[in-house]
């Protein structure tokens, strides 16, 4: 199979602003990438079987630095998705492969094209891994659409032995994977549903008390009326980090209004659950410890909600005082999110006390499979996270969950915060994104390509 792809992107102001580990953010760039596939025959593909991969151009969340303007780095993350689909190109004229040799091979040229940016773009530091993996997500996405679109099948059912040699082993380097496939633990067909984990952020009005400027769009203005609208049962909770005290009582606040809000249609009766993301604004585990403590003896309800806590502390894992998990993963399911880059990055959090992972599609599809196989293989708590991801984007992220075993839950937070990026997805994919019943239907993910 050879590929040919091209890059786009179109912007979206918000509805409202979202606040999340100390920074608000209001508008979004969605990179996407077409690809055109054609086969050993040279028969290519065409229309609806061009394979796409989008990704919500998050850079306030994968390179934090408030030195950098958020105009440089968008404009450094583009180009970079730019030279590397170039390089795809170049890449696929030589040779032909899996989509997955493909995008391992093009990990190998990340740093020599991130370098390149840097100096042509005259930047005072290197570009954070996340953000390099952020520019490469929507290539590898269409490579992987396009491969299973011109095949006639899912993306998924392509990772058997006959498609795909190599077992875990020869993909990640580790002889401990050795005679671990991946078509062993990624499913070829989505589950039928999976639940959806609506995003309460640290601005979001709780009540109508709370609503200072109403949208007057038509959707919800306050975390009741979403509950009431989409029958919800998972919440996630932004979270200080920095603020005991209002961190206590934005989740025993959230906790009253899921208990006060009992019209939940056909969810009446499910039990309530929460995560907790800090957004690594906690300087240490003490202070997780203290908060849980805290809601245990004083809002016990909530504390029996907490499904899991995501990344607590800084996403550095080998500064000098990197802080551990182990007692609060005693309590709750910690999972590594911002520090989860690849394979060392995963067994140096689980030394340091994280027992889960959170995968996102906007750190590449290779990367979701392979350690989301992982964390199976090694029962480590999963949940799949997305990046206020719109259209195509959310549904390559739910598709991801919908395909790797035991994960807890899906993220949707553009049909919030942009649900204008949804516009072109909804006459065939509307029940994505107009969630009924808490949760989404994700069998509608299981035709070729990614299933979109």
């Amino acid at each position: 199979m050879k590929y040919e792809l091209s890059l786009e992107t179109e912007a979206y102001r918000y509805r409202t602003p979202m606040k999340f580990g100390g920074r608000v953010v209001e508008d979004v760039t969605v990179l996407t990438a077409r690809c055109r596939a054609s086969n050993a025959a040279g028969k290519t593909a065409d229309g609806d079987s061009i394979g796409v991969g989008s990704m919500t151009m998050g850079v306030a969340w994968a390179w934090p630095d408030a030195s950098v303007p958020d105009a440089t780095k968008l404009e450094a993350v583009l180009e970079m998705a730019s030279r590397m689909a170039a390089k795809v190109n170049e890449m696929s004229g030589q040779s032909t492969g899996h989509p997955m040799q493909l995008c391992l091979s093009l990990a190998q040229h990340h740093a020599t094209i991130a370098k390149e940016v840097e100096d042509s773009q005259e930047l005072s530091g290197p570009i954070p891994d996340l953000a390099i993996l952020l520019a490469s997500s929507p290539v590898e996405a269409a490579l992987f659409d396009a491969h299973g679109k011109a095949s006639g099948q899912s993306s998924y059912a392509l990772l058997t032995k006959e498609h795909l040699p190599q077992d875990l082993g020869q993909l990640l380097g580790d002889d401990q994977y050795n005679n671990v496939w991946l078509d062993q633990i990624i499913s070829a067909y989505p589950v039928a549903t999976l639940p959806l984990y609506h995003l309460v952020g640290a601005l979001d009005p709780l009540t109508e008390e709370e609503v200072e400027t109403p949208v007057g769009d038509g959707l919800p203005e306050t975390l009741g009326e979403w509950i009431t609208r989409n029958e919800l049962t998972h919440l996630k909770i932004k979270l200080n980090g920095d603020d005991a005290d209002w961190d206590f009582c934005r989740v025993r606040d959230i906790n009253a209004v899921a208990d006060a809000t009992v019209d939940r249609g056909s969810s009446t009766g499910k039990p309530w659950w929460f995560s907790l993301d800090f957004n690594e604004r906690c300087e240490d585990e003490a202070y997780v410890l203290t908060l849980l403590d805290r809601l245990q003896a004083e809002c016990p309800e909530a504390y029996e909600r907490i499904q899991y806590i995501e990344q607590p502390t800084h996403r550095d894992l080998t500064r000098p005082d990197a802080v551990t998990m182990h007692l609060a993963a005693k309590k709750k399911p910690v999972v590594i999110d911002e520090s989860l880059t690849g394979l060392e990055s995963l067994r140096m959090a689980v030394s340091q006390g994280y027992s889960g992972i959170a995968l996102k599609a906007c750190k590449g599809h290779a990367e979701a499979l392979l350690l989301g196989a992982v964390a199976v293989h090694e029962g480590l708590f999963l949940c799949v996270q997305d990046l206020t991801c719109v259209g195509a984007s959310l549904l390559h992220s739910a598709s991801l969950s919908a395909h790797i075993p035991g994960v807890a839950a899906v993220e949707s937070n553009g049909r919030q915060y942009c649900p204008e990026g949804n516009a072109e997805w909804m006459a065939k994919f509307g029940p994505m994104f107009e969630v009924r019943g808490g949760s989404v239907p994700t069998s509608c993910l299981g035709g070729p390509g990614l299933g979109y």
